[in-house]
């Protein structure tokens, strides 16, 4: 009786310790399944699962919500500006609206300054921009663009009275205007300075200020493509030209961030069904005047 009663303790402190550790087992196991599935992500996001996921989702993301982001300066007519009604018009304005019909939504226009538009769309804060962003090799390491939507040729422009410039090499020694952080800008300093000689380059956040300051005197010739300009010109009445031939020939996409190619697709599709149906032609010509050039 004696040994029957020493050998129970001693078994049910086993069996006791036996539990113990089929019981830590079973939750590390547990433990181990659990884990797994919450660091597949992190794998995922290594061998770009989940930049996948971003980039269709943007396309769904914008049908869902029903609206399109796009940003412009709206101060450069006739492509962007605020008409009388206080509302963004414009050719700029009639792509981005016609577009987002063919997406299925409606826009809503983020005005602001043209050196803020690729941040603000690398931020997330817009959609694509829509404003006459010339497609370039430096922007496409920066940001994705669609098929061009329209061709512009840049020209000279100087006072009515000057006759001293009519051609680039005349820009030595003299002050040139031209918008901040645009093509324009990159064009004066990379291809023209080297080439030309020492000028003064002065920067603006509006072409209104741009030729503003032609006409009063305080520089001496700015670089745009006339479309840009006949509006203004005709509104405030200054005494400006263009001389010469075309010094470039500039082509316009729309913007959007990188590494959304199913919202590229859908944009580039809207572009081309607007040319095929004659739609992108009556925009056009609303806002030119003439039939777009051919391709």
């Amino acid at each position: 009786m004696k040994s029957k009663k020493s050998r129970n303790p001693l078994f049910l402190t086993l069996s006791a310790v036996l539990l113990v550790v089929l019981a830590l087992t079973g939750c590390g196991s547990n433990n181990n399944g659990n884990n797994a599935p919450s660091s597949a992500p992190s794998n995922n996001t290594a061998n770009g699962g989940s930049s996948a996921n971003a980039d269709s989702n943007l396309l769904n993301e914008i049908k869902t919500a029903g609206v399109i982001k796009v940003g412009l300066m709206g101060t450069y007519a006739p492509y962007n500006f605020l008409n009388d009604n206080k509302e963004i018009d414009g050719f700029d304005a009639d792509i981005a609206k016609e577009v987002a019909k063919r997406l299925g939504v409606k826009v809503e226009f983020a005005p602001q300054e043209f050196s803020g538009l690729i941040p603000s769309l690398q931020a997330g804060k817009i959609d694509a921009i829509i404003s006459q962003v010339t497609i370039t090799d430096e922007r496409k390491q920066q940001i994705d663009f669609t098929q061009p939507y329209i061709t512009n040729q840049v020209k000279i422009i100087v006072k009515e009275d000057n006759n001293s410039i009519t051609k680039l090499e005349d820009f030595k020694g003299k002050n040139i205007g031209v918008g901040l952080g645009t093509n324009d800008e990159s064009y004066l300093r990379n291809d023209v300075l080297p080439q030309v000689g020492n000028f003064e380059i002065k920067t603006y956040d509006d072409v209104i200020t741009s030729l503003q300051d032609l006409n009063a005197g305080r520089i001496d010739a700015t670089i745009n493509n006339l479309y840009a300009l006949k509006p203004i010109v005709d509104k405030n009445g200054y005494k400006i030209k263009a001389v010469g031939d075309a010094i470039k020939s500039d082509q316009a996409g729309i913007a959007i961030r990188k590494n959304n190619p199913e919202f590229l697709a859908a944009l580039d599709q809207a572009l081309t069904d607007m040319k095929a149906d004659g739609t992108y032609n009556t925009i056009f010509q609303k806002w030119f005047g003439e039939e777009p050039p051919a391709e």
